[in-house]
């Protein structure tokens, strides 16, 4: 192992910089502008996207966004801060923490240069997704290799691209909805939501939908659950095209229909709580279980900054670190 500086590099997906309806709409162009994202011919795409869907989705977004906005300011940059700040702790000070942003800040241009001109020539990084997906991790990916196509002393990259059935994260959430389960009244069924993803995709051979059924399946298989004890589900479409399913909201829905009162909902595929999990599983999708007959609805809180999720990230570098 060289004696170069190694830095640890945690990365999220994004969020916009203030909750006001500009930040918002700079958020949602860059995200929805990536062709890792959206799979449709750029001519086709850019009339749809700055004509139809930013004027309108800019102003729901902003609404939602407001329902989940903290002191801190977006909960997600909050946790994946604390996230960096436990896994440096942990990690101790000869190794560098960083988080990134794929979207948004802090940016993949800012940390790479910064950690460069520090002598940082070795850099290890865990994108904070459980599955690995093109609109995801590839996305990732491909970013930081053109941030690093324009430097002249490329460093040496370690870059994780899933830990969908790692041990340690499978005990975490395991340990995770056990401890839930104590606090609070143990529900008859579980639902494990997972973000959706155009069927499209899939059938090019994106890895997602495969990966996201392996998270589950170990996950019922730790915590003892019977094969009528729970199900997954996609969340989080939008568009007209055919995405996985079933949807989250028609799922809960069809339960609530068939008598089903109580239900835990667990979104497996996040490793930090966000809009698509405070504000759509936490709100929307408890009002439609509740809506159609359910009861109880109770909202499992991602892994966060608990210490078994940083000590399953510090496992998954430590095999990259120098000695």
């Amino acid at each position: 192992m060289t004696s170069d500086k190694t830095a640890v590099i945690l990365i999220n997906l994004g969020t916009p910089a203030a909750n006001n309806r500009r930040e918002v709409r700079r958020f949602l162009r860059q995200f929805l502008s990536d062709p890792r994202v959206v799979e449709i011919p750029r001519p086709l795409w850019w009339p749809i996207l700055h004509g139809a869907i930013l004027p309108f989705r800019s102003k729901t977004a902003l609404e939602a966004y407001n329902s989940i906005w903290t002191d801190e300011g977006s909960p997600l940059l909050a946790i994946s801060r604390r996230q960096q700040q436990a896994l440096q702790e942990k990690l101790g000070s000869g190794i560098r923490v960083e988080l990134m942003m794929r979207y948004g800040e802090p940016s993949f241009e800012q940390v790479v240069s910064r950690l460069l001109d520090e002598g940082c020539h070795r850099l290890v990084v865990l994108p904070l997704y459980p599955q690995n997906s093109a609109t995801t991790t590839a996305t990732s990916f491909d970013h930081l290799a053109d941030v690093l196509r324009r430097t002249r002393a490329t460093p040496h990259v370690d870059f994780i691209s899933d830990y969908h059935g790692h041990p340690d994260y499978i005990h975490a959430l395991a340990n995770s909805i056990q401890e839930h389960w104590k606090q609070q009244q143990r529900q008859r069924f579980l639902l494990m939501s997972f973000h959706g993803l155009p069927q499209r995709n899939v059938d090019l051979g994106d890895p997602y939908h495969d990966q996201c059924m392996g998270t589950a399946h170990l996950l019922a298989t730790i915590l003892g659950l019977a094969p009528d004890q729970w199900a997954m589900s996609f969340q989080s479409r939008f568009g007209r095209q055919q995405w996985l399913q079933p949807y989250t909201s028609e799922a809960l829905a069809a339960m609530a229909d068939k008598g089903l009162k109580e239900v835990d909902v667990v979104c497996p595929g996040f490793s930090a709580d966000c809009l698509e999990t405070l504000e759509e599983i936490q709100l929307q999708n408890r009002d439609v279980f509740l809506q159609h007959g359910g009861e109880q609805y109770h909202y499992i809180p991602c892994l966060n900054d608990r210490d078994d999720h940083i000590e399953m990230m510090a496992n998954l570098v430590r095999p990259y670190l120098p000695d």
